[in-house]
Order: structure tokens, then C-alpha cells, then sequence
């Protein structure tokens, strides 16, 4: 009899639905325990469980925690929980033995991300990162023509990101428009990116300079560009009955479940009015980085546009290469967002989903266009099933097997470190050195 692994996933709102949804439908895995403040996300996630013929899990707070550990004989801990709070359980479940996957961003400060890398070397603890975006078979496809020569030593990148104001604004309606929650955008979104270039360059950030505003959300914006409707959370507000920017929880059994229904527990809104008091993250940043190759990035990143998607441009000693991917074509505005994990958070398929394209061009040679197989956009363009193919089915992973490596603790620390120094780049207006944010071994 084979014994099947034991895990513990810390945190239970839209996001640990991947983890819930996509380990129940292992054999050779148990999900054992659910840890939460909040008991009816918990039950909703054993409902998740049921409904995959599955046992439902042990649930406890963050107090129960260490007991959960133990008692469950849990061997692998799936950290999803409030990005500032990752160390807190990462911390004593490396210490534990257990084996730890963190959703991105590992965390979101020096002082906690410092925490976690002195436990992994103290534990020799396996410590995995959730960068989904390695998986991505298109951004595979880039990084293979990259080091395969096809444009020579890259000596610059453009990386252009556009959020656009379905998915955009929804970081302003949650947790995650409280820097001290998030770390703001350079840190919980553009961390994504980050990790992806240096993979994609295999180079290490030494430098980083910044400018980031919050130009378009917030009340005193909303005001100004006449936006603003007069409510604090969209649930039982006639302003916001005809808001194209509200978030209507009642209208979808996914949201209702997780967060209308969960509310009693905890005072959870994760409907807040994106034009309200209290945003402390920026929605527009420029960020200029320096790596250990000489390589440059220039980076923008918009929270408000009309459409979503990224480019990105590798200038090199032999020519360029261009990478497009539109995943959301003009919308037009609708009061009512559909999904708990969808088009809202930019997991899944939009109705309107553009495409991607690769194409290089060498120098005195014609453009040449990197063939794309046929992917499915859900879940981050198949990223998500690939990273949990790797993660929890041991499938081969590394360039030798045709895929990305799995990021680890310094794959971790390292995204994290070129937003943390954007970060302190916006506030004193000067450029930073990475070692002197998190120094990474």
C-alpha cells in the first residue's frame, strides 16, 4: 500500500481554490487540514472535497495550528493565506519537517522575507514558490528561443503589463489596497514578472530605480474624473446598483459562498468601493532594473486599462524578439463580475480572449514567427495544471525535461527584492541596491 502524502493548506479564500480543487482529484493525496480565522470559508472548501468523493479535511484557526501539524501528521504545507502573514506559518511548518508551498509573493517585506530564508538554511528546509507564469508554455517557448541564441546576449528588456479595469480594480477592492496586507502591486502582482525575467534571462537584479503614483483609483481620483459613486462596499448600496467598477457578491455562488456568507465570521468586505478612503498601494509604476550580465529592464505596469494583456521586447547582440499576449479584448462595462475565479482575478478564460505571438527578428534576416501550439488560457494559459503537475505529482521539471524548474526559496527572495526596492525607490527617489533590501545567498 502506497502511504498518500498529507497536506495542510493554510488560508481558504478564491486562490486556495487551485490547491483544494486540484489535489482532491489526486489519489495519491489528502487534503488533511484547512487553517483559517474564518470557519464558513473553511466549510466551503470541505464542500469542494465532498464534491470530489473526497474525506472533508480537519479545520482550525491560526491558533490550532501547530496542533493541526502534528495531530494530522501532515508531511507538506500550501501557504495561501494574506500575503504579510506567509512567514507565520511558513516559518514554524519548516521547523515542523513539513514541506512548504507558498503561493507568490513569498512575502512582503526584508524583515520577513530575511525570517524565511534563515529557516530554510537552518532546517535544510524544501521550500517551493507558486510562480505560476514559469509554467506558461508560451513563456517556455520565449526563454528556449532566448537561450538558444536566437537574438545573441540580450542586452535590454521591455516588459510593458496592462491590467485592465475588470482585474485591475479588484486589488483595489480587497486586502490588497493595504500595502501592509500586500506589499502593493511591485510586490504581490509584478512579482510574477520579475521572477519570469530573471528566469527568462538567468541573470540576478543588482539595481533597481522607480516612480509609482496612485493616479486613477482612490477617492480623491474618483472625484476628480467624476467616477466616484458614494458608498463604502457595493453589497446593499443603490449607488453602486449601476457602478460599472462594483463587485456585486450576491450575484455569484462562488463569491457568496467564500465572502457574502463568510462576512459574520471575520467583517470581511471584498467588495470595498475602488474610488474610496484608504488605498495605500500605487496603480501606476515605472521601474528600471540592472542585472549581474549587464542587461537592463525597463518595466511599466498600469492597474487601469481598457484591455489586459503584456508585451514584452528582448533587445540583443543579434537582433529581437517580441512577445504579445492580449488576454482580454475591449470589454464593455458590466455592474455585475460573474466569477470567484475568473474573469474578477484573471484565472480563467475571458469571452472575449485574445491570442499570443513570438516573434523574432535577427539582424539582416527576415522576422521569423515562433510557432505557438494550441494552449488553453484558464488558469494563466495552462501554468497552473503544469505548476501542479510539478509541484505534487513529481513530474519531471528543468530544461533537460522540456519545462521550467520549480522556483525556490531564492527564486522567491530574489522577485520579491526588485518590488521591495521599488518599493523604497517610490518613497525616496533614488536607486537601490538589491543587497541592500534582502541580501541572497
Amino acid at each position: 500500500m502506497t502511504t498518500k502524502a498529507r497536506v495542510a493548506i493554510v488560508g481558504t479564500g478564491s486562490r486556495a481554490q487551485l490547491f483544494t480543487e486540484g489535489l482532491a482529484r489526486r489519489e495519491h493525496i489528502e487534503v488533511a487540514a484547512f487553517c483559517d480565522p474564518n470557519r464558513v470559508r473553511m466549510a466551503h472548501h470541505n464542500r469542494l472535497l465532498a464534491a470530489a468523493g473526497r474525506r472533508p479535511a480537519r479545520t482550525g484557526g491560526p491558533e490550532d495550528f501547530a496542533d493541526l501539524l502534528r495531530s494530522e501528521r501532515v508531511d507538506t504545507v500550501v501557504v495561501t493565506t494574506v500575503d504579510a502573514l506567509h512567514d507565520v506559518y511558513t516559518v514554524p511548518a519548516l521547523r515542523a519537517g513539513c514541506r512548504v508551498v507558498s503561493e507568490k509573493p513569498m512575502t512582503t517585506d526584508a524583515e520577513r522575507c530575511r525570517r524565511i530564508l534563515d529557516t530554510v538554511e537552518e532546517t535544510a528546509g524544501d521550500l517551493s514558490v507558486a510562480f505560476n507564469y514559469r509554467f506558461n508554455p508560451v513563456h517556455e517557448l520565449v526563454r528556449r528561443e532566448l537561450h538558444g541564441g536566437a537574438i545573441g546576449d540580450v542586452l535590454s528588456v521591455h516588459f510593458e503589463w496592462l491590467l485592465d479595469v475588470r482585474h485591475g480594480a479588484d486589488y483595489f477592492r480587497r486586502w490588497h489596497r493595504e500595502k501592509a496586507n500586500s506589499g502593493g502591486l511591485m510586490v504581490h502582482k509584478a512579482g510574477h514578472h520579475f521572477d519570469l525575467v530573471n528566469w527568462w534571462l538567468g541573470a540576478r537584479p543588482e539595481r533597481v530605480f522607480a516612480l509609482g503614483r496612485l493616479g486613477f483609483y482612490g477617492r480623491a481620483n474618483g472625484e476628480r474624473t467624476g467616477y466616484r459613486r458614494d458608498y463604502d462596499r457595493a453589497h446593499g448600496s443603490p449607488a453602486a446598483a449601476a457602478d460599472p467598477f462594483a463587485l456585486h457578491l450576491e450575484d455569484n455562488e462562488g463569491l457568496r459562498a467564500l465572502y457574502l456568507e463568510a462576512e459574520r465570521e471575520d467583517g470581511y468586505h471584498r467588495d470595498r468601493n475602488v474610488f474610496g478612503d484608504g488605498i495605500t498601494i500605487e496603480d501606476d509604476m515605472a521601474v528600471l532594473v540592472r542585472y549581474a550580465t549587464g542587461a537592463s529592464m525597463s518595466y511599466h505596469l498600469t492597474a487601469y486599462s481598457p484591455w489586459e494583456g503584456y508585451r514584452v521586447m528582448f533587445n540583443g547582440t543579434g537582433g529581437r524578439l517580441e512577445l504579445e499576449v492580449e488576454e482580454s479584448a475591449w470589454q464593455r462595462p458590466r455592474a455585475g463580475l460573474t466569477s470567484a475565479k475568473g474573469a474578477v482575478h484573471g484565472d480563467t478564460a475571458l469571452e472575449n480572449a485574445g491570442g499570443a505571438r513570438i516573434l523574432v527578428r535577427p539582424l539582416w534576416q527576415p522576422p521569423r514567427e515562433v510557432e505557438i501550439p494550441e494552449f488553453d488560457h484558464a488558469g494563466h494559459g495552462g501554468g497552473d495544471a503544469r505548476m501542479m503537475r510539478a509541484l505534487f505529482d513529481g513530474e519531471a521539471a528543468g530544461e533537460a525535461a522540456g519545462g521550467a524548474p520549480i522556483a525556490g526559496h531564492v527564486d522567491g527572495a530574489l522577485a520579491l527584492a526588485v518590488g521591495l526596492a521599488a518599493n523604497t525607490a517610490f518613497t525616496g527617489g533614488e536607486a537601490v541596491d538589491i543587497d541592500d533590501v534582502v541580501r541572497v545567498k
